[in-house]
């Protein structure tokens, strides 16, 4: 019963050390309005999609993700040149699971889509600068400790609620190198984030710390990113999102490491959308350390008045009901996916009074399978 509990408290502490470790992040708000983002350079097209969202569609050479530094004369690669192994290890039964879809932008060919902010007139990006610590973080889900080049599971998708337009609700997927004083780290997901889109829909999103310059970016709020792919990218709605007690959604997203140019890829079901050049970090531009899978809550009530994670309830409610991830999985250096060591990964939460983890499992259908999330300080 001691060693037990002594796991126990060693897990939640070294999630507490996880999630304090951002909340040295905070948000800067910029003001622009619609006559500034169409001052992008190489806007070919403007699309407005029925559910309201806005789009333009801008040249791929004159994207924004191009204006760093270290991308000047940068030669985008349209697609990976190593395509993944995927490693087949689930069969959804038909009448339980269906795909979640992104929004499919018409954008043409040699354009990128990038979405218009639908905030009043305001966007977030996050900097950080070790001086300011506005930002709270919160954290429940699996994480894998070793060598790595790359990343993927099927995420259930929900619509947590967030309260307030600052704070935001993510179902991530992160790779880290925690090699620098600060760690470098790529991510993917889906994340109802107000201050990024001005509504509280469930939308693909993507993000990175550069541990050297120490700084981080979601989407397109600074350059880096590499978007490839005309009709999805950061920003798409996901839809439908599950019902509690009733249909499951999933979305397959993937992180991967492509052997021989070092960038570090994001798919959506199997869909290769954009990069980030390994040049851009110090150290995870080799390998990362460790990944993440699970919820994520952050912003400047995020721990005070912590919003809604996954489907807004407890681990222990079980399929259905609690928000899961499934079919875990890393990739070597030949970017093979295949099930973590059950024993190189533990799971837990930053606050357990919040959110919960629970019902880890590898099974034949599934692979490995985590539920996760909780009602925050919104319980009913």
């Amino acid at each position: 019963m001691k060693g037990t509990q002594a796991i126990s408290v060693t897990l939640l502490m070294s999630f507490l050390v996880l999630a304090t470790r951002g909340k040295d992040v905070r948000y800067r708000r910029q003001e622009e309005d619609n006559t500034q983002i169409l001052t992008y350079q190489g806007v070919n097209k403007t699309i407005q999609m029925e559910d309201g969202d806005v789009y333009d569609c801008i040249d791929v050479y004159k994207q924004p993700g191009l204006n760093h530094p270290l991308l000047k004369d940068h030669k985008i690669q349209m697609k990976p040149s190593s395509i993944p192994v995927w490693m087949d290890t689930e069969t959804f039964p038909s009448d339980s699971f269906s795909q979640a879809e992104p929004s499919i932008i018409e954008c043409p060919t040699g354009t990128v889509p990038i979405l218009r902010s639908n905030g009043s007139s305001t966007i977030a990006t996050h900097n950080i600068d070790g001086l300011k610590n506005d930002m709270q973080w919160e954290r429940a889900g699996l994480r894998y400790m070793g060598d790595l080049y790359g990343a993927c599971a099927s995420l259930n998708v929900w619509e947590p609620k967030v309260k307030g337009s600052q704070d935001s609700s993510a179902i991530w997927i992160s790779i880290e190198n925690r090699r620098g004083q600060q760690p470098d780290r790529v991510s993917a997901g889906l994340r109802v984030a107000p201050a990024l889109s001005g509504d509280a829909f469930v939308r693909l999103h993507v993000a990175w710390f550069d541990g050297y310059s120490k700084k981080g970016c979601i989407d397109h709020s600074c350059p880096g990113y590499v978007q490839v792919h005309p009709h999805i990218g950061p920003g798409s709605r996901i839809q439908p999102s599950s019902v509690y007690g009733g249909d499951q959604r999933v979305a397959d997203i993937q992180i991967f490491k492509e052997p021989k140019s070092n960038y570090w890829w994001v798919s959506y079901n199997n869909i290769a959308i954009g990069y980030w050049p390994g040049g851009l970090f110090e150290f995870i531009r080799y390998r990362g350390d460790l990944a993440f899978w699970g919820g994520q809550v952050e912003g400047p009530t995020a721990s005070s008045k912590s919003p809604q994670m996954g489907s807004g309830h407890f681990a222990s409610e079980g399929f259905g009901k609690a928000a899961f991830i499934r079919k875990i999985e890393i990739a070597d250096d030949t970017v093979k996916f295949a099930t973590p060591n059950r024993y190189m990964v533990e799971h837990g939460s930053s606050d357990q009074s919040k959110y919960t983890t629970g019902g880890f499992d590898i099974s034949k259908d599934f692979g490995m399978t985590i539920y996760y999330g909780g009602p925050g300080s919104m319980r009913a």
